[in-house]
Order: structure tokens, then sequence, then C-alpha cells
């Protein structure tokens, strides 16, 4: 008997949420654990722990990148896949950013969505023909820049790089920049490594110089020059007269 996969649906539309989780309860290998509407679905994730969450593409206001990166910490063992989606390429990388494993177009079939439902469930990575083709142009671009020698190491720094770099000058720590952007915890520890490395830094407080010196290399600052000796006082030699002998005076009278 195949195991049970217990599906979370995120649909904040009431109509299309039932209609999947109807369909969803009729293969015998699902158990749909909850139709989510919007209300907390960070904590039905830890508690009802599922195997697979089901997120509508433009869930929350098309908050669903953000939601999904936040969801991958609040039930780590949980895989994400993105349903309803339509093939623009930013959108995509954001979501594979935010680690999701799976993706479901929105011209896809039942029989696609309980196969990728399935596939992701087992561990593999599931992308439509149609984006691998996207994601490829992009990986082929990313290369070319790569290899260009003459940037500067501005112009090597990615938009959520720079993003980054900000909010770091700004004094805020991973976790708070996390929140800011929508975006893990993790991604952010590697945009700060990739910044550290790019820029040939060691430090964050080297990284918040770098912002607020406008994105140039900070140099060292000039050493103090070393002020001259003071002068030694002059040396005062003092020289006492004597009487040569028989002709000091007496005062005996």
């Amino acid at each position: 008997m195949p195991k049970t996969i217990r599906v979370f649906v995120l649909e904040d539309n009431r109509l299309l949420g039932d209609g999947i989780a109807a369909m969803l309860r009729g293969q015998r290998d699902f158990k749909v654990v909850v139709v989510a509407k919007g209300v907390d679905p960070l904590r039905q994730a830890r508690e009802t722990k599922p195997d697979i969450v089901l997120l509508a593409a433009g869930f929350g206001d098309n908050q669903s990148s953000c939601l999904a990166a936040t969801l991958r910490e609040a039930a780590p063992d949980a895989k994400v896949v993105v349903m309803g989606l339509l093939p623009v390429q930013e959108d995509i990388l954001e979501f594979v950013r935010a680690g999701v494993s799976g993706f479901v177009l929105k011209e896809a079939t039942l029989d696609e969505l309980i196969g990728t439902i399935r596939a992701v469930a087992a561990g593999a990575k599931v992308l439509p023909h149609s984006l691998a083709g996207m994601l490829f142009t992009d990986i082929a671009n990313r290369t070319v820049k790569r290899r260009a020698p003459e940037l500067t190491e501005s112009e090597r720094l990615t938009q959520r790089e720079r993003q980054v770099i900000d909010l770091i000058s700004d004094g805020l720590s991973n976790k708070e920049i996390a929140q800011g952007l929508c975006i893990a915890t993790s991604t952010v520890k590697g945009h700060v490594h990739s910044i550290l490395e790019k820029l040939a830094l060691r430090t964050r407080l080297q990284i918040a110089a770098y912002a607020r010196n406008g994105y140039r290399a900070t140099s060292a600052p000039p050493s103090s020059p070393v002020p001259p000796p003071a002068p030694s006082p002059p040396r005062v030699l003092r020289i006492e007269r004597q009487s040569p002998p028989g002709r000091r005076r007496s005062i005996d009278g």
C-alpha cells in the first residue's frame, strides 16, 4: 500500500480551494489536511505537518513567494508546490529562491497536478518544459555576465544583493532582512556570503561602510603623522668659583 501523502491546500478562493480538495480526496494515497482561507496559514502548517503544501500562485494579494519562504521555515519537512502559475520569468526565479520544489501551470490538467504532487513527495523537483527553457536562458545570461572582466565590483552585485547591503547599513539583522524582503533567513545568509566574496570584504561592518561610501571600495584611513619628540630642555652647567688658599677672608677679626 503506498504511503499516504498529506496535502495542505492554500487557496484563498473558497470555491476553487474546495474544488481542488474534492478532486484530491478522490485519490486513495492523498489526505487533504486542511483548506486554508487565508487565516494564519503558518500556524496551520506547523500544527498539521503536511508532506506537500499546494500553494496558489496568487495567494494573499500575490505575496505567495514571500509565503513560500516562510512556510519552508515554519514546516521544514514540507515541500511546496505552486499551482496556477503564469510563465513569467521573474516570478519563477522568486519562487525558486524561496525553495519551491514544484510548479503547476494555470492550464495544467488534473493528471498533471496529481503527478506533480506525487513526484515532489517522492523527492523530485518538477518544472514544466516551458518554464525550464526560461530558467536555462537566465542561467546562460548570468554565465556570460560572470565572464565579463571589465565589470566593476558594484556592477557585479545583483539587485537583491544591493537591497541586502542597504538593509545591513541600516543595522538590520539577517532575520529582519528576511522578513522585510519576504525571503528565507538562509537565503539572506547566502546573499551576505556572496556580497563578502564579490567585494573582498570580511565583516558586516565593512559592508555597511561600503554602502555609506556610495558603493565604492573603502580605503584605510590615513595614519596620523607621528609628532617629533619634544626638544630636551637646555642643559645648564653650573660653575662655582672657589677662593685660592691663603686668601680666604677671616671673620674672626
